[in-house]
């Protein structure tokens, strides 16, 4: 049995005449009624009681009928849906995301946009660092996400630059001192207070990199507390634990109970990066990909 004999049937019991039948179709009227009596040999069974007056269909006839509606129509959303998939307009998109990249700008503005071109499409966001999305999408746990990179991408994976954060100075509100935050503040003016940083194996590239950019300053910051997410940290700095180097992209969601300055020392570019996976077969990605090109004006 094929799909065309479940066409021609179907044709044949809508019309109730073999020859309107064929005109719909297309086909002679020889091919179509071989047709039907080929699917009733198939069946077993007469699907059509003929008659000098034309066909009509018997009650096994009126069932399949009815069947066969159901599945040309389970067949019809079968293809729609492949096609949306195909175009990425219909699936599912895994995403990695730094937190506080997710806060501002691009990154959610790139989601709206995104939702509104394609609403069938699911988007699962998942909030992890730098070095946990890049184990993620090389394993395939992730279809891409939006990373801060400081190194080399690994061979399997590609990158998208998208923009630049910078750091900032984050100061517990409970400290004595009037601070002016308008102003810029120089680091070297707190070298001897105490600060609360990511320990290096969270984030070895920015760890590296704030390190090296504070002893060209001369200034060796006082570890008072390690802690291993952004949130964390300025959590510790509301508490007055120390002050904190933090990302820029914080000034979108400042903490009641810090105070972000700018400083007028130190300056480390944190470029937000969307990297996937080479050769990934998601169509949504590839759709996520083009809007991201055209948000950013990087269009192939």
């Amino acid at each position: 049995m094929e799909l065309r004999h479940l066409r021609y049937f179907i044709a044949v019991a809508e019309h109730q005449s073999v020859r309107l039948a064929s005109e719909q179709l297309h086909i002679t009227q020889p091919a179509v009624s071989r047709q039907i009596q080929d699917l009733e040999q198939e069946l077993g069974l007469l699907l059509f009681e003929r008659s000098s007056r034309g066909l009509k269909l018997t009650a096994a006839g009126d069932s399949y009928l009815r069947d066969a509606r159901q599945t040309m129509a389970a067949l019809d959303a079968a293809a729609h849906s492949a096609r949306r998939v195909a175009a990425g307009l219909l699936g599912r998109l895994r995403l990695g995301c730094v937190e506080n990249a997710g806060w501002d700008g691009l990154v959610p503005r790139a989601f709206s946009h995104f939702q509104a071109e394609a609403p069938e499409v699911q988007i699962a966001l998942e909030v992890r660092n730098t070095p946990e999305q890049l184990r993620a999408i090389a394993d395939g746990a992730l279809d891409g996400g939006f990373i801060y990179q400081y190194e080399p991408l690994p061979e399997a994976l590609a990158g998208l630059p998208l923009l630049e954060h910078d750091v900032v100075l984050a100061l517990p509100r409970c400290w004595d001192e009037d601070y002016d935050e308008t102003r810029p503040i120089a680091l070297r003016s707190l070298a001897e207070r105490p600060f609360v940083m990511l320990p290096r194996a969270a984030y070895p590239g920015y760890y590296d990199r704030l390190n090296s950019a504070c002893r060209q300053l001369g200034v060796h910051l006082k570890v008072a507390q390690e802690a291993s997410t952004e949130t964390a940290i300025l959590s510790l700095v509301c508490a007055g634990i120390g002050a904190a180097i933090v990302n820029s992209a914080n000034l979108g969601r400042p903490p009641a109970q810090a105070r972000l300055l700018r400083l007028q020392d130190l300056s480390l570019p944190m470029p937000l990066t969307f990297v996937w996976r080479q050769g990934a077969a998601n169509p949504a990605l590839a759709r996520f990909l083009a809007l991201l090109r055209h948000e950013t004006g990087q269009e192939k």
